[in-house]
């Protein structure tokens, strides 16, 4: 449904990325990928946020670097070698293009492990256009990527899973009350069974297709909400 697109970087030059077209005007949703890279489920994902209404552009933040899911080691790697502001002028750029592409001012952003948490550092940085964003059993393995909420201005649904040791449920408490202390709006599903990664289908060891369809359900209404307006 999708394909591969270069856009432009705030600061100058381009970034790559795999962008599925909505209907005519739908809104843009940014999709930040696990540590794997932009995976074809990833890319999956945005083909099924498009089916929902929504133009979907995943950042390839790895430049076409893809971890194979039984390297979880290199996958380490590359995330830690990952530049933090080279990222973030990426997801920048993914925000200015799907304004672009359709029109509309208000973007949604949702992230998965790594994704979760960059997702919430886009949301911190781009008050301006991010209106909700989902981080999905989403981690900070970097100390300087704790954003600063104080002026975010984007709803907040989170997503955790009950037997996650990377972001377990006390975690996901912490983030919630964070946010709600500064007055944001903020909701939060745990899934008690689950496990880390529990709605990555190429993942069958964790994979949970009951919690996993809840989880894109709840975000899909979510966007319809915050984003599109419904």
């Amino acid at each position: 449904m999708g394909t591969r697109i270069e856009f432009q970087k705030p600061a100058g030059g381009t970034a790559a990325g795999y962008v599925a077209q909505g209907p005519t005007g739908a809104p843009g949703v940014v999709v930040i990928q696990e540590w794997w890279g932009l995976v074809p489920q990833i890319e999956a994902m945005c083909d099924r946020f498009a089916a929902a209404g929504f133009t979907a552009l995943a950042p390839d933040l790895y430049d076409g670097r893809q971890v194979p899911l039984d390297e979880p080691d290199e996958a380490a790697k590359e995330m830690m070698a990952l530049q933090l502001s080279t990222a973030a002028g990426e997801l920048s750029g993914a925000v200015d293009e799907l304004r672009a592409r359709t029109g509309v001012d208000k973007v949604g952003v949702v992230g998965f492990c790594m994704g979760g948490g960059l997702a919430l550092v886009l949301a911190a940085q781009r008050p301006d256009a991010v209106a909700a964003v989902i981080p999905c059993y989403g981690v900070h393995p970097w100390s300087e990527a704790h954003p600063d909420y104080t002026d975010m201005t984007a709803a907040t649904q989170i997503h955790c899973a009950g037997l996650d040791s990377s972001f377990p449920p006390e975690a996901a408490e912490a983030l919630a009350k964070t946010l709600g202390d500064l007055h944001k709006q903020v909701e939060l599903f745990v899934y008690p069974d689950a496990q880390h990664a529990f709605g990555n289908e190429d993942r069958p060891e964790v994979y949970d297709a009951s919690a996993a369809l809840v989880m894109f359900q709840r975000s899909v209404s979510f966007l319809e909400e915050h984003v599109a307006g419904k």
